[in-house]
């Protein structure tokens, strides 16, 4: 949290049975982290949100009053049946032989209490449910005695009209989460606004810290509000003490140089630029001519014409005499951008050296590799993460692309940059993934934005269809139509989930090759073979060698045959909306009509099946990221960059809080440009919980 750390050990503050039980079942073990744990929602009475999404066999909870109170004697035992109402819903609950409840549970008395929800005569019941009166003297019964570890009851429940419930576990009660929480803000000191002031128009961060936990009478919403502010704001600091460190950067000017490289490829590519690529490349363009480093980041659609741009930018780097550097998350990729950047150089007659550098490479290979990157031999080099080893040294390196900009962290994309020795390299970031706003100006805080959202002219809509297995003339109307493509000459796509199993690539590609297409060429292709192997697969493929090749999303990002006219993913209910829409832009590169089948094993009724349907249903990238971000649980966006690492951005709701980061990136900015020094203090603490780029799956 920002300004915000309290590293007392747990166990010198709760008692150490408590404290165990916390580390071992929610990884806990100090009090900052304890108290970071938020709530999940809150009890208050008049709400009408108790019974919210409950259904019977649930435990639930209850603040209210009791309404009614009856006795009933029989021969064998005493039934106490009493009504508790929250202002708005009405529950029963029945009491059996409990002189406790009859004593205690009077008419127009507060109470909490919790239990299985089952249903008597069609109305919803709570049998012998836990529970604690909240006003007076009191003890609590059943699994509510979780909280009399932590101090009195009256104390710790006195007054309260917000009562809080946590994630918890089976093995650990929200109870005792709240009754934990409670001990470690009796003895918190009080917290000191970490900026100097308290932001306008809100409230104190102390108070925040505290009413979050345990709200006041006009409930958790200002301190909400705070946390969320101070969530945004820490990530805002970073983002604004980067721009600054930034500014003070000097790259290596690269102007137009007109009538060279870029100029030749210009004038002999195949087909004209958009109005959007035109654009962009002059933003881009503009941006290399300054001694100002530039860090751009360039989102477009699939298909948009990115990697167009990139090279034709490059060739401005090349004009100057500098080195470039275009950095891919796989191999296959890698090699794809490379024989593609390749071709098209030599297809316009443009004398321009392109390498490529992979891990796998041998041992001779890596050598000669290198040799041509450090004597400037090579103009573009295009790796993996091989470019960012010890061992690559570039001889001037004045320009660096990053493709699939969320695939890699921060520091990857610095300790390439740092290879260009006393001046640091321009930078631009290419993502197919297209960015919601909040999660652009949060991610993406220290980067410009240029977006391509036109397609070139000749690609034609891809045309989408859900192909659920319980229908199975559609799945064999799906493998006949892959067929006729084939014998029209186009080649096809069959992406799997996963790589061994049912429904795995080994087995779908060697069934489908005695089966469906028995008597064309199947091709396998997935991360666990060897480089050589997938770049033989994809080269074979790329050449037309393979009518249809099985796969796993090893071919997502990049992959471009402008042949391959189909698709059909399987069991697409296992990938994100993100993903799909990437698989879904391999299909249509090409002028001929495309078709992408989303086979699922989903029912029309499930959240599964809607979301596949939606990706079907619209191939707009931005509404499809919006739809994604709604999708996905909280925390899933933006989370832990190295493994084990904390969430974060825990209450921040990346659609519904946009002004509230928008206000954070503006005072972020203006307190950098006046206290620096006190920023980068101040998020020094922050760097550890890095944040990361989107991810698909």
């Amino acid at each position: 949290m920002l300004g915000f750390q309290d590293t007392r050990p747990l166990n010198l503050v709760i008692p150490v049975k408590q404290a165990r039980a916390l580390e071992k079942h929610l990884g806990i073990s100090t009090c900052g982290e304890l108290l970071s744990h938020y709530p999940r929602r809150y009890l208050h009475y008049g709400s009408g949100n108790t019974f919210e999404g409950a259904i019977e066999g649930d435990t639930v909870t209850i603040v209210g009053c009791v309404t009614a109170v009856k006795k009933i004697e029989k021969p064998d035992r005493i039934i106490y049946q009493v009504t508790i109402s929250d202002g708005t819903h009405g529950i029963g609950a029945s009491f059996f032989n409990s002189t406790y409840a009859m004593g205690a549970l009077k008419k127009g008395v507060r109470v909490m209490a919790t239990g299985k929800l089952t249903s008597f005569r069609g109305s919803p019941q709570l049998q012998h449910p836990s529970f604690v009166l909240l006003d007076g003297p009191t003890k609590a019964t059943g699994a509510l005695r979780q909280l009399g570890h932590f101090g009195e009851l009256e104390e710790i429940l006195s007054g309260r009209e917000w009562l809080p419930l946590y994630p918890a576990t089976a093995k650990l009660s929200t109870w005792t989460i709240m009754g934990a929480i409670h001990a470690v803000l009796r003895s918190l000191p009080h917290v000191d606004e970490p900026l100097g002031a308290t932001p306008d128009g809100m409230v104190e961060l102390d108070r925040a810290i505290r009413e979050i936990h345990e709200p006041g009478k006009e409930g958790p919403a200002a301190a909400l509000q705070r946390l969320k502010y101070d969530e945004a704001m820490g990530i805002a600091l970073i983002m604004a003490v980067r721009r600054a460190d930034a500014a003070k950067d000097t790259a290596r000017p690269l102007p137009r140089v007109e009538g060279r490289d870029q100029d030749g490829l210009l004038a002999r590519l195949p087909f004209p630029l958009t109005k959007g690529q035109g654009a962009v490349l002059t933003e881009i363009s503009d941006d290399l001519a300054q001694a100002r480093p530039m860090s751009r980041l360039l989102q477009g659609e699939v298909g948009s014409g990115k990697t167009i741009v990139a090279l034709l930018a490059m060739l401005q780097a090349v004009d100057n005499g500098a080195q470039c550097a275009l950095l891919a998350p796989t191999e296959v990729l890698a090699m794809q951008h490379a024989r593609s950047l390749t071709e098209t150089l030599m297809r316009a007659g443009v004398p321009v050296r392109v390498v490529a550098l992979t891990g796998s490479m041998s041992t001779a290979q890596r050598q000669d590799t290198l040799l041509k990157i450090v004597s400037g031999e090579a103009d573009i080099v295009v790796g993996t993460h091989a470019l960012i080893q010890e061992g690559v040294e570039f001889f001037r390196l004045g320009f660096v692309v990053v493709d699939e900009q969320h695939r890699f962290g921060v520091e990857q994309r610095d300790s390439l940059r740092a290879k260009a020795g006393d001046t640091v390299p321009h930078l631009l970031v290419m993502t197919a993934t297209p960015i919601p706003r909040t999660i652009a100006i949060t991610v993406f805080g220290d980067l410009e934005v240029s977006t391509l959202k036109e397609l070139p002219g000749g690609r034609k809509p891809i045309q989408s269809s859900v192909v659920p297995e319980f229908r199975r003339s559609w799945v064999a109307r799906a493998w006949e139509k892959i067929r006729e493509e084939v014998a029209e000459g186009r080649q096809a796509y069959v992406v799997c989930p996963r790589i061994e199993g049912d429904g795995g690539v080994i087995e779908v590609g060697e069934v489908l090759a005695e089966t469906e297409f028995q008597g064309l060429s199947v091709g396998i292709l997935h991360g666990r073979m060897k480089a050589e192997e997938k770049d033989a697969v994809m080269s074979d493929f790329a050449a037309g060698d393979i009518d249809v090749l099985v796969s796993t999303t090893v071919i997502e990002v990049g992959v471009d045959v402008p042949n391959a006219t189909v698709m059909l993913v399987r069991e697409s209910e296992s990938f994100g909306v993100s993903q799909l829409h990437q698989l879904r832009g391999r299909v249509g590169r090409g002028g001929n009509a495309s078709l992408c089948l989303f086979h699922t094993l989903a029912q029309p009724e499930s959240d599964a099946y809607a979301r596949v349907s939606a990706v079907a249903e619209t191939s707009d990238g931005f509404k499809l990221a919006q739809l994604d971000l709604l999708n996905r649980q909280e925390g899933d966006v933006l989370g832990a960059m190295q493994s084990g690492a904390k969430r974060t951005l825990r209450l921040i709701n990346l659609i519904d809080d946009y002004d509230l980061v928008v206000k954070a990136y503006a005072d972020a900015g203006g307190f950098v440009d006046k206290h620096l020094a006190r920023a980068r203090e101040v998020t020094r603490a922050l760097e550890p919980e890095k944040f990361e780029y989107l991810d698909k799956s």
